[in-house]
């Protein structure tokens, strides 16, 4: 997989159009869940390709919400990122705002997680600690059943992804709760610097 783009730049690319720290967070977020799971399914040397789409997945929706996976091609090949990083891109829109499929495994976990690290974040802020690190599977799988909890995060995506992947759906909620727990504090320490704090 051909990562011409440094994380670096991947970073500053992402803050030239997203200025939200609700969405700075979200990719941030994506990309330490992609370098997860990287490690997780044996393609450990993928790790930075599979986290710079995790961080470029959404860069074009803050902007250009009504076009989003429309615009992006357009914003990533302004910078030199390749097709094929592009293609992984757009493909977690496939069905809702994309035609391109996800075809390999990375791409289906950018796709069933995206959503989901949306609803596990909800779920996280409702807690006492405001963290995944003590959040279990039972009540992440209350919340999910609750159609009117972060009613935003499409279940039938995250039910799709889980599909593709072959994975029952607790076997996703749990590895993406995993997921997340490996980077919450790290992202936590880099939204501090990328907003000054606030």
């Amino acid at each position: 997989m051909n990562c011409n783009i440094t994380r670096q730049e991947a970073l500053a690319l992402l803050q030239k159009y997203n200025k939200e720290p609700f969405h700075i967070q979200h990719a941030l977020t994506v990309e330490g869940v992609m370098r997860y799971f990287a490690g997780e399914t044996g393609n450990g040397e993928e790790e930075e390709y599979w986290g710079i789409v995790g961080l470029l997945h959404d860069i074009d929706f803050e902007l250009y919400p009504e076009q989003h996976c429309v615009k992006a091609p357009e914003l990533l090949r302004e910078a030199g990122v390749s097709e094929e990083m592009i293609y992984s891109v757009c493909s977690h829109g496939y069905g809702i705002c994309s035609e391109l499929e996800p075809r390999h495994q990375m791409e289906k976990i950018l796709f069933a997680c995206d959503e989901l690290t949306g609803l596990i974040g909800a779920a996280a802020r409702m807690r006492p600690s405001k963290s995944v690190m003590d959040m279990e599977l039972s009540s992440l799988r209350k919340k999910y059943k609750d159609k009117r909890f972060a009613a935003g995060c499409s279940r039938d995506v995250i039910n799709t992804g889980a599909e593709m992947l072959g994975w029952n759906l607790d076997e996703l909620l749990e590895k993406t709760i995993l997921a997340m727990r490996s980077c919450e504090e790290s992202i936590n320490r880099e939204m501090e610097e990328v907003t000054g704090g606030q």
